[in-house]
C-alpha cells in the first residue's frame, strides 16, 4: 500500500527544501549551532528544523501511536529504495515463534559472500525491517555483501531479554544455514544502529562467552550500551537533537521495566567484566547524540581488552543519521564510511586476518 498523501507531500517538500541554495537552507535552519566544540552540520540542523515545523516525535502517542507514526513516515527522509539490491523473505526459528527477516543481495555479487546480520534501531519498542529498508540496502550495496535484517520481538509486549534472545537465535540460524543463504560461514558480521547496535554488541559478547561460532566483525552505529549511567553527552544533547532524554527513558522503561537488572551485560554490554576475544569493531558515534559518550566508552573498553577498534565520531551529526539517506549529502557520507569499514572487515576475515584499524575520535 502506498504512503498516505500527507506523508508524500511532506517528503516532496523535504526534497525541495534540501535542493535550495545553501544561503536559503541556512535561513530556514537558523544560525549555526555550536556546542561542546562542535558545529552541527547544516543538513542535520535543517532536518531538526523540519521536524520542529511538522511536530514529529519518536514517542508521541504512546506505543501504538509511535509505531504508527514511524510506519507512516519511514520514507520521509530515507530516500527511494536502492533498486540494485534484490530481496527475499527468510524465516528464522526462535523458540516458540519464528522471526521474519529480509535478505538483501546486491546485484552481481558472488555466492559465498560475507553477510551482515543487521538489527534495526528504535529503542527495542518501535522500528521494523521496513523502517530501515533503505539503510540495509545501502549497506549491502556499498559494502558489496549480503545483509539479513531481522524482525526481532519488541517491548513492551516482549520485554528484555526477548530482543537479545532473538538476536542470538538469528545468529545461530545464519551460521547453521549459511550455505542456503549463499554466504561464507567464516565471514558473518553483526551490526545495527542504536538499540540494534546494542543487540549486535550483545551477540558478539555472548557467542564468545558460550563458545562455538562468533561474529568476525561488529558494525555498531551510535549504540546504546549502558542502561545504568547518565553521561555528559546525555546532559548536553538530551533536548532538541532528535533523540531526547525523555525518549531514552521511555524506551528503556518499556524494554527493561522495574525488576530488570539493568547491569546485566545482555542489556548493558559496556558493563561486561570481560570483553576480550570479541570481534573487531567499527563504532560510530554522533557528536550531537545523547548516546555519544557511552558508545565511545565502549570503544575504549574493547581497545583496552586488546580488541581491534575503529572509533569514528561524526562530530557534526545527530542520532539516527543512517536512516536519513534521502536528504542532503552529509548523512550518506557518514553511512558510506560505515559501509566501507564493513567491507574491509569482511575482506580481512576472508584471509583470516584481524581488523587492524584503530583511530580515536
Amino acid at each position: 500500500m502506498g504512503k498516505p498523501l500527507q506523508i508524500r507531500i511532506q517528503a516532496a517538500g523535504a526534497q525541495l527544501v534540501y535542493a535550495l541554495p545553501t544561503v536559503l537552507r541556512r535561513l530556514i535552519a537558523g544560525r549555526p549551532i555550536r556546542k561542546d566544540g562542535q558545529e552541527l552540520a547544516l543538513d542535520a540542523q535543517l532536518l531538526l528544523r523540519l521536524q520542529q515545523l511538522t511536530g514529529t516525535s519518536m514517542t508521541k502517542g504512546g506505543v501504538a501511536g509511535a509505531r504508527k507514526a514511524l510506519d507512516e513516515s519511514a520514507g520521509l527522509v530515507a530516500g527511494k529504495p536502492l533498486r540494485l539490491v534484490h530481496t527475499r523473505d527468510v524465516r528464522i526459528p526462535a523458540g516458540s515463534a519464528d522471526l521474519d527477516a529480509t535478505l538483501y543481495t546486491p546485484e552481481g555479487i558472488d555466492d559465498h559472500s560475507g553477510l551482515l546480520l543487521f538489527f534495526h534501531g528504535g529503542g527495542w519498542v518501535i522500528g521494523t525491517r521496513a523502517s530501515h529498508d533503505n539503510t540495509a540496502r545501502f549497506l549491502a550495496n556499498h559494502a558489496r555483501t549480503r545483509v539479513l535484517s531481522v524482525e526481532y520481538r519488541l517491548a513492551p509486549e516482549d520485554p528484555f531479554p526477548a530482543a537479545a534472545d532473538d538476536a542470538l537465535a538469528a545468529f545461530d540460524h545464519v551460521c547453521a544455514k549459511a550455505g542456503e543463504l549463499g554466504v561464507d560461514p567464516a565471514r558473518i558480521a553483526v551490526g545495527g544502529d542504536s538499540a540494534g547496535g546494542n543487540l549486535a554488541a550483545v551477540v558478539a559478547q555472548q557467542t564468545v562467552r558460550r563458545g562455538g561460532p562468533s561474529p568476525v566483525f561488529q558494525l555498531l552505529l551510535y549504540p546504546g550500551v549502558d542502561a545504568t549511567v547518565r553521561r555528559r553527552s546525555r546532559e548536553l544533547f538530551g533536548d532538541g537533537f532528535f533523540l531526547t532524554d525523555g525518549d531514552m527513558t521511555w524506551f528503556l522503561d518499556h524494554y527493561a521495566p522495574e525488576g530488570v537488572d539493568r547491569t546485566d551485560p545482555k542489556l548493558s554490554p559496556l558493563l561486561a567484566e570481560d570483553v576480550s576475544g570479541v570481534a573487531p569493531a567499527y563504532i560510530a558515534t554522533a557528536g550531537f547524540d545523547p548516546l555519544r559518550d557511552e558508545g565511545e566508552a565502549y570503544a575504549e573498553k574493547l581497545r583496552t581488552a586488546g580488541v581491534p577498534v575503529a572509533l569514528s565520531r561524526q562530530p557534526d551529526l545527530i542520532h539516527g543519521y543512517a536512516s536519513f539517506l534521502g536528504v542532503g549529502t552529509r548523512f550518506r557520507e557518514a553511512t558510506a564510511e560505515a559501509a566501507g569499514a564493513l567491507r574491509v572487515g569482511l575482506s580481512l576475515a576472508a584471509f583470516g586476518e584481524p581488523t587492524k584499524v584503530d583511530h580515536s575520535a
